[in-house]
C-alpha cells in the first residue's frame, strides 16, 4: 500500500473513531430511549467501518 493510500485510511479512520465518540455522547445525552438507541445503532455503525478500514492495514 503506498503512503498516499495509507494517509486516507488513517484519515477515515480518525473521522469513523470522532464520528462514534459523537453518536456516543448524543446517545447519554438524549432523553427520548428511541432517539437514544438510534444514536448507538449508528454508533455500532461508526464501529464497524472503523474496524473494517484499521484492517485494511
Amino acid at each position: 500500500m503506498s503512503p498516499k493510500e495509507l494517509s486516507y485510511i488513517d484519515d477515515a479512520l480518525g473521522h469513523e473513531s470522532f464520528l462514534k465518540t459523537q453518536c456516543q455522547e448524543a446517545a447519554r445525552n438524549l432523553q427520548d430511549p428511541e432517539l437514544s438507541a438510534f444514536s448507538r445503532q449508528i454508533e455500532e455503525k461508526h464501529k464497524q467501518l472503523f474496524d473494517n478500514f484499521y484492517h485494511l492495514t
